[in-house]
């Protein structure tokens, strides 16, 4: 079984790095839309806003997903998808928990209950046209899942009856137990709330099984209703039309090899999870007979990935740890949940794209969503879209070549990015907008695990060395080569200090030494016991030398500190500029200082740089890098999506960098802007991302830029990687 799952994370390696040879169906992001813009009424930040489950109307032009943070539905015009506008918003009485369209109406599931024990909800049909509630149907408990038949005559209900995880260690049983409760629907999307009938799940599956709690369901097209009791671990078929449950089977487990399980600030794929219950949330039918589902775990497992079974329970396929190992390979990986649920796949989607029939999984951690294509047997993997933060929703509307995405998390009340949705597009194109850079395998075959790339250099043409942050406890190098497309990380060495990992390094900044090593800029953190400093390592990442700010930096030292470092001269000429982000406590408002350091003579020195001005936030620099007669920074703000109006590059002459003795007076540098790089982050069709943070030059001129997507911990995990000439 291991060999199988390595060969497809393999696989998909292999067909990522040969996008491009000749033009193929990809997706690609052509929009991203505020769900704040929806509801103008709330200030962003003040409280969060959302977009879980979303549906459109049967021409495909408008969007409907349910806001259970703000309680209601919104809408989205997509006449253009490429332009997305809010259409409104409709208020109801509680938190809606999922939405469905029927002809003119839209369907909604709320949950009102306050009370675990007395759960209530009921069912409210909107006109989609005055958007007014034309009725609702009391449901007797807690609803999730709302899923409607193939030809809209037919609704069915998953009434979850949720636990409250703050009882017996939020297990099961907690009764009452949870149903499937049906409705018929007449023409044009009306419900006779007098329809309403039920099947008990109460007593079938083999977890706890008189406390039956039903996720997700889905109509085939024979109106077979394939079910997900997630906590219970266990799947039901029920036909539609009599409420029969026809077939049931466990979920079961998977062994998961060469994964990580712990939360340790280190990516290593090397340990095991014996026997993981997949416990799913999504299911999906592929065709009458197979279905899908997506294994997020919830109470006691989670097994990282989906599997395929008939509708007899006969498992057809596993894909193991084949997804974290993509999502690793595109630095999404979210260590922060390795002892947990690793990349979390719960939202799916299957949709029929001329003669593909392709698997949409989308990854609420790392904030992918993976294609597939159904072959029949073991799925072909196709390429993972960047989907915002926390892709919940999932739909596909073949019919405009689509495929949107609902992000549930909205981190706007931190001042970082609010929630989303997101539309692609497939098109017909040489290789996917997305990833920019990737890793290879390692040599056991195992992805080369990164993020959070912070500083880089270009040594010669199309190779770059970058550095991570202190998003992982070990400080690394990673090799880069940018004549592959997207740019492959082909390599990664662990700094170390006395043959050890080394600790307490914040690496920001990375520049030649001119014999093979390097000089590293760690950005200090008292609290942390980090320090200020530059570190110069060999070639393999030994270090040689550490060398801590002077008492007359330190003596006015703030947590933002070096952003960068760059040589000028070499040998016993050589300098060392560190560009340090924000004012220290010396500073003059609106100025911050690029700090010289000389090797070969141990001194010490500085100029000033004036910031612009911030229109939020604060603003700082990220990079700095010597190419000709100039030296090239990284300035910007700390804002994100609608609120970053600074992301720029500028340069300073080489001649004004004559250090003066810290303490004193500083000569104040000028600087001219040489590209605006919002431009840049907004081509790629989502939200424009705060940190830009890498800044490399070779020698013929051309510049690499790079984001840092923050480790993925509240971030969505995107790195931009792109060039020009300056």
């Amino acid at each position: 079984m291991i060999a199988q799952k390595r060969l497809a994370a393999l696989s998909a390696a292999l067909l990522l790095s040969t996008a491009g040879v000749q033009a193929a169906p990809y997706f690609n992001r052509i929009a991203s839309f505020a769900v704040a813009l929806n509801t103008p009424e709330l200030e962003v930040g003040a409280e969060e806003n959302s977009a879980e489950i979303i549906t459109a109307t049967e021409d495909g032009n408008m969007l409907v997903y349910s806001n259970a943070l703000v309680g209601g539905v919104g809408f989205i015009d997509i006449t253009d998808a490429s332009a997305p506008k809010a259409d409104g918003f409709v208020h109801l009485d509680g938190g809606p928990t999922s939405v469905a369209v029927i002809g003119e109406k839209v369907l909604v599931t709320v949950d009102t209950t306050e009370d675990f024990t007395a759960p209530t909800g009921y069912l409210s049909i909107i006109d989609i046209t005055t958007r007014e509630i034309e009725a609702t149907c009391d449901l007797g408990g807690q609803p999730d899942a709302i899923a409607k038949n193939h030809d809209g005559s037919l609704i069915a209900i998953s009434m979850e009856n949720q636990r409250d995880e703050d009882v017996g260690d939020g297990g099961l049983p907690q009764l009452p137990s949870g149903n499937i409760t049906f409705f018929d629907v007449a023409e044009g999307g009306t419900v006779d709330c007098g329809t309403l009938r039920v099947t008990e799940l109460a007593g079938i599956a083999d977890v706890a099984g008189e406390d039956a709690e039903p996720e997700y369901t889905d109509f085939n097209g024979a109106n077979e209703l394939a079910v997900t009791l997630q906590e219970n671990n266990h799947i039901v078929i029920i036909d539609g039309e009599t409420g029969e449950v026809t077939s049931d089977f466990s979920a079961g487990s998977v062994t998961l090899e060469n994964i990580d399980a712990t939360e340790d600030g280190r990516l290593s794929f090397s340990e095991t999870q014996a026997d993981r219950v997949r416990e799913p949330d999504a299911v999906q039918w592929l065709d009458d007979d197979r279905i899908v589902i997506a294994n997020e775990g919830d109470w006691n497992g989670g097994s990282r990935g989906f599997t395929i079974f008939s509708k007899d329970g006969t498992e057809l396929y596993e894909s193991g740890p084949s997804m974290e190992y993509i999502a690793a390979q595109l630095g999404h990986y979210p260590e922060g949940r390795s002892d947990a649920k690793g990349v979390e796949p719960e939202g799916m989607e299957v949709g029929t794209y001329g003669e593909d029939t392709l698997i949409f999984v989308n990854q609420e951690r790392s904030s992918l969503v993976a294609i597939y294509k159904d072959t029949g047997a073991d799925p072909e993997y196709i390429q993972s879209l960047p989907s915002g933060v926390g892709p919940e929703g999932a739909l596909a509307i073949p019919d405009r070549n689509l495929y949107v995405t609902a992000n549930e998390t909205d981190l706007s009340v931190d001042g970082l990015a609010g929630a989303h949705v997101m539309i692609f597009e497939r098109q017909d194109v040489d290789a996917p907008a997305y990833p920019q850079i990737m890793s290879d395998m390692d040599e056991n075959g195992l992805p080369i695990g990164w993020a959070a790339l912070s500083g880089a250099v270009a040594t010669e043409p199309d190779k770059l060395f970058a550095v991570s942050d202190s998003a992982f406890v070990e400080a690394a190098i990673y090799e880069i080569d940018a004549t592959a497309s997207p740019a492959r990380i082909v390599k990664k060495t662990v700094v170390t200090r006395d043959g050890a990992p080394a600790e307490s390094l914040d690496l920001e900044g990375i520049t030649s030494d001119g014999n093979g090593g390097f000089w590293l800029a760690s950005e200090g953190d008292t609290e942390e016991d980090i320090p200020h400093g530059l570190v110069h390592v060999d070639a393999d990442g030994a270090i040689i030398e550490e060398v801590a700010f002077p008492e007359a930096l330190l003596a006015h030292e703030i947590r933002s500190a070096s952003e960068g470092v760059t040589a000028i001269g070499t040998g016993d000429d050589m300098t060392l500029w560190i560009a340090i982000q924000r004012e220290w406590k010396d500073d003059e408002k609106g100025f911050v200082k690029l700090v010289s350091y000389k090797p070969s003579t141990k001194e010490w020195g500085a100029v000033r740089y004036k910031l612009e001005a911030p229109t939020a936030g604060w603003v700082g620099l990220s990079e700095i890098t010597v190419h000709g007669d100039h030296v090239y920074i990284i300035e910007r703000d700390n804002q994100i999506a609608e609120r970053a109006t600074l992301k720029a590059i500028y340069r300073v002459p080489v001649s004004e960098l004559v250090p003066a003795e810290l303490g004193g007076d500083l000569p104040t540098v000028s600087k001219e802007l040489v590209r605006d790089l919002i431009p840049d982050l907004a081509a790629n069709n989502g939200y424009v991302v705060d940190k830009v943070e890498s800044l490399a030059i070779d020698a013929d001129g051309k510049a690499y830029v790079i984001t840092d997507n923050d480790g993925v911990d509240d971030s969505s995990g995107e790195t931009f990687f792109w060039t020009f000439n300056l």
